[in-house]
């Protein structure tokens, strides 16, 4: 995510190095180059001036602290900034209403409404235990309404089912008697979008919300929509009384300039970001930890949540006692961390959230493959019990057993028992304590990356 973003204003900080003091000429040098990463990020114009202009006047009045460089003083202004622009403070969902609170997504076609409505039931599921009613209101679509009925039997919500052939406001209001009597928490609306503003659209979307009066209307808006995305948002500000915005697709080849504009334009918080298909990919809008992902520090936070939000405590704890008695960590255990890493959104989710300084250093070809997880998921599936607990055993003869069962290369299997090898040794360091080791014996041995 914001990758470009992170990479120019990474490096445009790090041309201040050498420099004694921060200067209205080498500020000036410096913001040029800011202004440029911002554009190329597709920020709205009148967003980058007011950006440019509050940074340049911070910055020429802060005063450098002797354990400062210019460059780092200079960060901690646009980190400020940054935050500032998206919204200072994480705004939730407000669902103090009598039950059941109305969620009413709106936004165009192909913005991952959809998606996202499941993504969002999940959430109110699993973290604030609600009773969550799912509803298409889209009859235009074609499949539409059995795509989101689909979702939620995969998630185990309950679905309202409705026609093609019904109105849109009849739907909504048989949905919402229907949530009265079954007494739900929570009434989440999914509604249907044009390829752009129309007033048909807006004429829907508008008697949708005086029938439903919803304590939540959010505007789902496609990260890799850009420029067109700020137009989008501003016609629908106007025409509902929004309350949040849902930025969809932040993991694509989305420039990431709608996350800094958007809010800007509406006045409006973002309250999600929505990263991938997986319906785990929700994530609660902070606006200073994005700020420290653009600017390459990395929201450790965020990492931590996830990893309290996905990963099995107990299979945690039998590892960890495992490595303290000092036995072997064999195959099975390799698998069960990789299936955890998946849970908690697999590898790419986990770097875009590590600080910039601890992921240059990993050596890549090409993106981060969640897809390797797959495959090696799916030799250790070939393999024996005997094989997986004892991967000494494994020889010529067996390697090419394994590779035909789950296939792939014998060279890939060879790749993963190398890997395994390295994360074993890993583990008996950590069994003696030597995490500095620990930290230096990691290159190479995620799954995915190589050396």
């Amino acid at each position: 995510m914001l990758d470009q973003l992170t990479d120019r204003l990474t490096g445009v900080i790090k041309t201040l190095r050498g420099q004694a003091r921060l200067t209205e000429s080498n500020i000036q040098d410096t913001l040029r180059e800011v202004r440029i990463a911002l554009l190329e990020a597709d920020v709205a114009l009148p967003v980058v001036k007011h950006f440019i202009e509050e940074v340049k006047t911070k910055a020429l009045g802060q005063s450098v602290m002797t354990s400062l460089t210019p460059g780092q003083a200079l960060i901690a202004v646009v980190h400020e900034e940054l935050t500032k622009l998206m919204g200072e403070s994480s705004v939730g969902l407000s669902l103090l209403t009598q039950p059941p609170a109305v969620i009413l997504m709106a936004g165009l076609q192909g913005s991952g409404k959809t998606t996202s409505s499941g993504k969002l039931a999940k959430w109110l599921k699993e973290q604030d235990k609600k009773k969550v009613l799912l509803v298409s209101c889209d009859v235009y679509r074609p499949a539409a309404i059995e795509q989101l009925k689909i979702l939620a039997h995969s998630l185990e919500v309950d679905f309202f089912d409705s026609a093609a052939s019904e109105s849109p406001v009849a739907i909504a209001e048989k949905a919402l008697d229907f949530a009265r009597r079954h007494f739900f928490d929570v009434l989440i609306v999914d509604t249907a979008g044009r390829l752009a503003v129309d007033e048909v659209l807006m004429a829907e979307i508008k008697a949708l919300h005086q029938s439903l009066n919803p304590i939540e209307t959010l505007f789902v808006v496609d990260a890799m929509q850009g420029q067109d995305a700020v137009n989008t948002a501003k016609a629908f500000g106007e025409a509902l009384p929004l309350t949040g915005i849902v930025v969809t697709k932040l993991d694509g080849d989305a420039r990431g300039g709608v996350a800094l504009s958007v809010k800007e334009v509406t006045q409006k918080p973002i309250k999600f970001i929505g990263t991938g298909e997986k319906l785990t990919g929700l994530e609660v809008f902070h606006p200073d930890r994005i700020a420290s992902r653009i600017l390459g520090m990395g929201d450790v936070l965020s990492l931590i949540e996830d990893a309290q939000r996905h990963v099995d405590h107990v299979e945690a704890e039998k590892l960890a006692n495992k490595i303290k008695k000092g036995l072997d960590f064999d195959l099975e255990d390799f698998k069960a961390q990789l299936i955890q890493m998946k849970k908690a959104g697999g590898l790419s989710a986990m770097m875009d959230k590590l600080p910039a300084q601890l992921t240059k250093n990993i050596p890549q070809q090409g993106p981060v493959d969640d897809k390797a997880m797959n495959r090696i998921e799916g030799i250790i599936n070939s393999m024996t019990q005997q094989e997986r607990r004892f991967p000494a055993i494994i020889k010529a003869s067996r390697k090419k057993r394994i590779a035909a069962g789950s296939g792939v290369s014998v060279q890939e299997v060879n790749r993963l028992l190398n890997q395994f090898e390295q994360m074993q040794k890993m583990m008996k360091m950590m069994s003696r304590g030597g995490l500095s080791k620990m930290m230096r014996g990691m290159k190479g041995m995620i799954p995915g990356l190589r050396g």
